[in-house]
């Protein structure tokens, strides 16, 4: 794939602007909300808005919706772009977000249970599998950490003790006064133990109970799976969030890719009267004295709102779509405590069956050096979907995708063909690594596709590709993570760079509440 070129904000063009230089956008697109990007936490916030009655605008950059959660098709394999383990999908308690986001909308997505959430390949010999069953779990991790049984159980029953505080409450705003008064008087209990955690890293609750430094390294291992960082820096809410709701809702694979999440969001947003448009990439945020009013797209056509929802990282939203030499003194701030996180090395791999040892689980984890965990191409990620929905794949083969963090850099100023080059060479190491878990891989490939962080970035839209902020030191928790108003009025930022951070949960959670707060705003 080829790689283009990142563009700075359009400048305001002399139509659009009076001689006192107020913008004047034309009255014929207006709508109540435009929502920037069709991502997961983009889609939430929208559908939950025309369920209310708003009326809503998703203007998507691409082809089809869901960015990073969007699936693509080639020779008979429709591969996910991003990761397959899915949570939120469960059928009781108030965490499972995914599924309460199409229920919202009358949607529902058959889904296919997954009884290991990982299978980890972890130096040392250290090989087991998280058990979707929490004591058969404890008992394999405990095996092999005999000395540390009662710490290994007192950690995880700590992080219950924050996902039962969560799964009491109706997960909406937090700036929303009038829902924190009435969920305090309801759940007094539950929100006094998420305040308490609230500030707390899983990394130092670990250390409470935990001595054992290769156990240490597997609750680091446990936590940059999906936060790529370690346990230090791993807010303790969102630990307690993962580490339980495995177990709880489980992982529950959507029955035709992850992108048929998305595509059953928009399905919902069409059933209220709300709209999509694809090939439809802002390229600035319109404001009017200090307050967004609309967008403006790269075809110079423009469409007004009286609030505008931006799906795009805060570092794209606030330095091309807004002047970045205008960037609000608070998004200063938060780029000191938060930096952006790898982008990926992805390898999306059709094979035939033969390639599968027997009893092969969906998700793997490979690290074969501690010291490398955070280092480029240090860990591999894979998921083999194909295990919970054999119809992604032509009859008696498989998808492989393996993933590995890579940076912009790496990749950012190669010429073509040095660039296909590398992407090959890169290929073959992940492929070699990865008989070690499936031997003789490579006699077995039918496809093989490669994308970089340039290809994250080409499509995804996504600053250098990244896959999200991350602390840029140690913080106390989620308290630095902002919510979903910003310092411009009548502008709000929803996804994965805003509270709880990411993962597909974690950015319903974002959309809940970003619509929440909007739909008071309006008085809807």
């Amino acid at each position: 794939m080829s790689s283009a070129a990142q563009e700075s904000p359009v400048p305001i063009h002399p139509a659009l602007q009076s001689s006192n230089g107020v913008i004047s956008v034309p009255t014929s697109n207006q709508f109540d909300v435009i929502v920037i990007g069709s991502g997961v936490g983009g889609l939430v916030t929208a559908t939950q808005l025309a369920a209310k009655g708003a009326k809503v605008l998703v203007l998507e950059r691409y082809l089809i919706p869901g960015g990073s959660a969007g699936y693509f098709e080639r020779n008979g394999y429709r591969f996910d772009v991003g990761a397959s383990m899915m949570f939120g999908f469960g059928e009781k308690g108030t965490t499972n977000l995914l599924t309460r986001a199409l229920q919202g909308v009358g949607m529902e997505l058959e889904t296919i249970p997954d009884p290991v959430q990982i299978h980890y390949h972890l130096p040392d010999g250290l090989d087991l599998k998280v058990h979707r069953d929490y004591e058969a779990f404890l008992q394999e991790l405990g095996d092999r950490f005999p000395h540390e049984r009662e710490g290994i159980r007192r950690f995880y029953d700590e992080c219950w003790k924050v996902f039962n505080c969560l799964n009491t409450i109706e997960l909406l705003s937090l700036e929303e006064p009038r829902y924190l008064m009435r969920v305090f008087f309801q759940h007094p209990l539950a929100c006094l133990g998420l305040v308490k955690y609230l500030p707390q890293n899983a990394g130092d609750l670990a250390r409470k109970f935990i001595q054992d430094p290769n156990l240490l390294r597997f609750i680091d291992i446990e936590c940059y799976c999906w936060s790529v960082v370690p346990a230090d820096l791993t807010p303790m809410i969102n630990a307690g969030m993962v580490f339980s709701d495995r177990h709880y809702g489980g992982i529950n694979y959507p029955k035709g890719g992850v992108g048929a999440i998305a595509q059953k969001l928009v399905e919902g947003l069409e059933k209220f009267q709300g709209q999509i448009r694809y090939k439809a990439r802002v390229t600035q945020i319109l404001t009017e004295n200090g307050r967004a009013v609309g967008v403006k797209l790269a075809t110079g056509e423009t469409f007004q709102a009286k609030r505008v929802v931006s799906n795009a990282t805060r570092w794209d939203t606030f330095e091309k779509l807004l002047p970045v030499e205008e960037l609000p003194s608070s998004e200063k701030r938060w780029q000191t405590r938060y930096r952006k996180s790898p982008s990926f090395l992805s390898l999306h791999l059709g094979v035939k069956a033969e390639a599968l040892p027997p009893g092969t689980e969906c998700h793997h984890i490979l690290v074969e050096n501690w010291q490398r965990m955070e280092a480029e191409e240090g860990t591999i990620f894979v998921s083999i979907p194909t295990l919970l929905d054999p119809s992604l794949a032509p009859s008696g083969h498989h998808i492989i995708h393996a993933f590995t963090p890579s940076w912009i850099e790496t990749w950012q100023t190669l010429p073509a063909l040095e660039y296909q080059q590398q992407k090959e060479e890169a290929a073959a190491r992940i492929i070699t690594r990865l008989e070690k878990i499936f031997p003789n891989l490579s006699t077995w490939l039918d496809y093989q596709e490669v994308g970089t962080p340039r290809t994250h970035r080409r499509f995804l839209g996504r600053k250098d590709g990244t896959y999200g902020p991350i602390p840029a030191r140690k913080l106390l928790g989620l308290l630095g993570m902002p919510f979903n108003r910003t310092a411009i009025p009548g502008l709000y930022c929803v996804g994965d760079s805003t509270f709880p951070g990411q993962g597909l949960n974690a950015v319903a959670f974002s959309g809940f509440a970003c619509a929440h707060r909007i739909a008071v705003d309006l008085g809807l």
